[in-house]
């Protein structure tokens, strides 16, 4: 999506003014200030930053199970109150139940959030079908490699059918050469499913690869430091897959930019 694409659809997310302090044994801690930003919908946002700045706890204001201390977070115009269900949130580990197949772990977020039995089995059978797991569903978590794993755990999110879908660093379990090929899968099925995606990752690469657009956070308390619209127009009309874009003209200053903007570089 480029940015006129991006302008023309309504904002799907929006924070306005967003900042979270809490309470801990060492006092109050301010972890985000002032974050505005909004995602339009269908768009694929990364959020990246140092270690400690707020990437995760924004997910968890978006998703609802924090309450920001200001400002507000809307979901198309109206505020988020809690957990919502056209909200989907896969995390860093798989998080699958041992003891149950592949289907039913499939199936555990439609459960709990009361989806009709048979239109959520339905889904879950379409889903891990169409992803290459359709000869494992009845087969244990124990026998799938991590990425098919994260692959379950990507179809147990969108069986719920999310609009938006909160990726917390998914793939940093995984060895670098199956992140990168199921870092590929993931945006393919993203896009494809038309779903509005928000990442957050320490991967510079994988942000620049998966996104049409890297937010950088500053150090905590978290602001907004910096947005980068990410287009690859050598790549032709088509946007390229995350190993795809890694090998674009574009792919090295877009990399370079974020390394300084994240200030990695040692200060005297």
């Amino acid at each position: 999506m480029n940015d006129r694409a991006a302008a023309a659809r309504p904002l799907k997310v929006e924070l306005r003014e967003v900042g979270l302090r809490y309470f801990g044994r060492e006092g109050e801690t301010e972890a985000l200030a002032g974050i505005s930003l909004g995602v339009a919908e269908g768009e694929f946002v990364s959020i990246i930053g140092q270690s400690g700045c707020g990437k995760s706890t924004l997910l968890s204001l978006v998703a609802g199970i924090m309450a920001p201390t200001s400002g507000a977070i809307l979901l198309d115009g109206r505020p988020v109150r809690g957990p919502d269900r056209r909200v989907g949130y896969m995390l860093q580990q798989d998080y699958l139940f041992e003891w149950r197949t592949i289907l039913e772990n499939t199936l555990l977020g439609a459960q709990i959030q009361g989806v009709e039995p048979r239109a959520a089995r339905d889904r879950a059978v379409m889903l891990l079908s169409r992803y290459g797991l359709g000869k494992f569903m009845d087969h244990l978590p124990r026998q799938l490699s991590g990425g098919m794993r994260q692959r379950v755990a990507l179809a147990r999110t969108l069986c719920t059918d999310p609009d938006v879908v909160l990726l917390d660093e998914p793939f940093s379990a995984l060895d670098s050469q199956t992140r990168i090929a199921i870092a590929d899968e993931i945006a393919d099925i993203l896009r494809r499913e038309g779903k509005t995606a928000i990442l957050v990752t320490h991967d510079i690469a994988e942000a620049i690869g998966m996104a049409d657009r890297v937010i950088v956070l500053s150090r905590r308390p978290g602001r907004v430091r910096s947005s980068h619209l990410i287009e690859f127009a050598s790549a032709g009309a088509a946007r390229p897959s995350p190993m795809q874009a890694r090998n674009a003209i574009e792919f090295n200053g877009y990399f370079n930019r974020l390394w300084q903007e994240l200030e990695v570089h040692v200060e005297g």
